[in-house]
């Protein structure tokens, strides 16, 4: 089982940017997906999450507004639109899937991607 994280780049502040999260080696059907993030020198923090059906979402606060998570069951793929992206959005974004109903709490998630980086210049 694999997740792959992918889209990360260098924007300018204000920017957008679109992750992508596909997921290969089996379907996710009754898995809740999220995005965490991991500045440099920080610890790993909850940023959105989606629930299997996509009918539910959570957001961590700082991200309201301006990212935007979707999901694809029949392409097994997660997507994470980001815009009006800000310096302290920098970080390693890893994508992840949590069996059952959505949660916020990274070890509820038992599959993990390696993770795209985001760097948001000033």
């Amino acid at each position: 089982v694999q997740l792959q994280a992918s889209g990360g780049g260098l924007v300018q502040a204000g920017g957008s940017l679109r992750l992508s999260c596909t997921v290969s080696g089996r379907t996710f059907s009754g898995y809740g997906m999220g995005w965490f993030r991991q500045a440099p020198g920080k610890e790993r923090e909850f940023v959105v999450a989606i629930s299997w059906s996509g009918d539910s979402t959570r957001y961590v606060d700082s991200v309201k507004g301006r990212f935007t998570i979707s999901r694809d069951n029949a392409k097994n793929t997660m997507n994470l639109q980001m815009m009006s992206l800000k310096p302290e959005d920098t970080a390693v974004y890893y994508c992840a899937a949590a069996p059952g109903a959505i949660t916020t709490t990274p070890s509820r998630y038992t599959y993990w991607g390696r993770g795209t980086l985001v760097t948001v210049s000033s």
